[in-house]
């Protein structure tokens, strides 16, 4: 058989269901190979975005997403999802093409070093030389993937080696080992939680990662522990949760910090340090911290560990559960519980035109009523959402965080209908985000799928505007011209709604959420908030 035809059975037996990417010549063999094969290709329009629907795919479903590309520029357009993927532990597999081997020696049309770029920023890396190895590699790149801490993978296949003859099969795909922390480990970190009298949980993705979501609901609410998370694990709780303090991830003082400036014990479960760095929540009180995770923990002078529990969060929770005893809750919890609500939403109802950023999620919130997911764009607008929306399961609000990669939130929303076709999706992204892979709604739109797209719109880079006027207390070179959202929308097919004030927002968002079309909501935003919260933040002071 052909090389690349064996190459296909090898991703049918892993279970592929989506490529996400862009043909080209010298994957040509490759896209012939895939006709009749149980998997579909999804062709894009620009290739960072197959690898952004690849990185949310893996991290919405745990399995591995696939992109693929031909070799120079198209795949180093791949570059910036799979930097994503691998900084936010998401599986996906990247292929590409390559020149043929008979002439990646010397000076060639669109030859770089790829397994060079890529080196960085995957957990493997491989090139095919010899067609019958194709198997052993596949097998490994999908195993590498997966494993803790997934991550991106990435597989080249030359050309001249895609149209070889060979032989061979697909490999076994045998279930990934659980491995539990050690028993004494377990029994030291329950004697240090029992002594504690204020111990507090900070949940980062892990969590979700290993299906922990539930075992950590029934420690925490068995051993009355509130329960903090990263932007990565929202969720975890729900919103009206007696025990959740929300989420932290603002590289600033905070309200929701207080809790661990009063507590005794940090226990982290499921966390890292890519989500949010130590010194910025335990700085003052330098808390001892057990650490709960796949991995042991990274070494960093602001996390002190004093015991390190290694292996599958959710067998560790459990098991922990069995040895730590219940714990009256701290007094202050409910107090800083209902101080926290109180900041968070003092200005969910404002009205006025344009639209504050905080009635937007407040709004959304209602029009969605906690089943959507909803995938955030990077700008101003993701750490109002970080910050304000909560969900109410876990994968429900999904942001770029380690790698904060603008021009996510259009091909992420694909890629998260795709996976979860029953579920409404909704993509936050500001006009500049929307600009850079905006066109992707034509592929939304040939694949039949409706989602929502809500722009906040102000004709500037606002992330940046925020943090110029922080730092000089002035901006520059931030502002761009937007095109009519509305006439852009129509070019497509597409349904585009106006907003600017905010009486006209939440009709709007339920008139989308009811469609079963694609739906872009032009919102005017107010940015003023921006620095309003960073002058509250700079301001925090533990009141409790």
């Amino acid at each position: 058989m052909k090389a690349s035809d064996l190459f296909v059975q090898c991703l049918e037996n892993e279970g592929v269901e989506y490529i996400f990417g862009i043909p080209g010549e010298e994957n040509t063999d490759l896209i012939d190979s895939l006709i009749g094969s149980n998997i579909e290709f999804i062709v894009v329009h620009h290739e960072q975005a197959a690898a952004f629907m690849a990185d949310i795919y893996g991290r919405l479903t745990g399995k591995v997403g696939v992109c693929l590309a031909t070799l120079g520029p198209g795949a180093t357009n791949l570059l910036t999802g799979i930097g994503d993927a691998y900084l936010d532990h998401a599986p996906v597999v990247a292929i590409t093409g390559q020149a043929g081997l008979e002439r990646i020696h010397k000076e060639s049309h669109q030859y770089v070093d790829i397994i060079g770029v890529f080196k960085e920023v995957t957990k493997w890396n491989q090139q095919i030389r010899v067609p019958h190895t194709i198997p052993e590699i596949i097998r490994k790149a999908f195993k590498t993937a997966v494993l803790e801490k997934p991550g991106a993978v990435h597989i080249e296949l030359p050309e001249d080696i895609a149209m070889m003859d060979t032989e061979g099969e697909p490999l076994p795909v045998t279930p990934l080992p659980i491995s539990r922390p050690a028993e004494s480990a377990i029994k030291q970190a329950a004697e240090a939680i029992n002594r504690s009298k204020r111990p507090i949980i900070l949940a980062g993705n892990g969590v979700i990662r290993d299906g922990a979501v539930e075992s950590l609901r029934a420690f925490a609410e068995a051993k009355n522990i509130p329960v903090v998370n990263t932007f990565m694990a929202k969720g975890v709780l729900p919103s009206d949760h007696p025990l959740t303090l929300y989420t932290v991830g603002m590289q600033a003082k905070d309200y929701v910090l207080c809790g661990f400036d009063l507590a005794d014990l940090i226990i982290t479960v499921g966390y890292d340090f890519v989500e949010y760095l130590p010194k910025y929540w335990n700085d003052e009180a330098m808390n001892p911290i057990i650490h709960l995770d796949s991995l042991p923990a990274e070494v960093d002078a602001f996390y002190p560990v004093q015991v390190e529990l290694v292996g599958n969060v959710k067998e560790g929770l459990d098991e922990l559960s069995t040895y730590v005893e219940k714990k009256e809750l701290w007094e202050k919890v409910k107090q800083l519980k209902s101080q926290l609500d109180e900041k968070l939403h003092a200005k969910d109802t404002i009205s006025g035109s344009p639209v504050k950023p905080q009635r937007i999620l407040a709004d959304l919130k209602k029009a969605e009523k906690g089943e959507a997911i909803v995938i955030s764009d990077v700008g101003a607008h993701k750490l109002w959402i970080a910050r304000m929306f909560q969900p109410e399961k876990p994968n429900h609000t999904i942001i770029s965080n380690g790698w904060a990669s603008m021009g996510i939130a259009v091909p992420g929303a694909i890629a998260a209908k795709l996976a979860n076709p029953d579920k409404p999706v909704i993509a936050v992204t500001g006009d500049g985000g929307f600009l850079m892979n905006g066109v992707e709604i034509a592929t939304a739109k040939r694949l039949g799928l409706a989602i929502v797209i809500i722009i906040f719109h102000d004709s500037k880079f606002g992330l940046i505007e925020w943090k110029q006027l922080n730092k000089f207390n002035r901006s520059n070179e931030i502002e761009f011209t937007d095109p009519d959202f509305l006439e852009f929308a129509k070019s497509f097919d597409v349904q585009g709604i106006k907003v600017k004030h905010s009486d006209e927002l939440l009709p709007a968002l339920e008139k989308a959420m009811a469609s079963e079309e694609i739906v872009i909501i032009d919102v005017d935003v107010d940015y003023s908030e921006n620095v309003e919260l960073s002058k509250t933040l700079g301001n925090y002071i533990c009141k409790l």
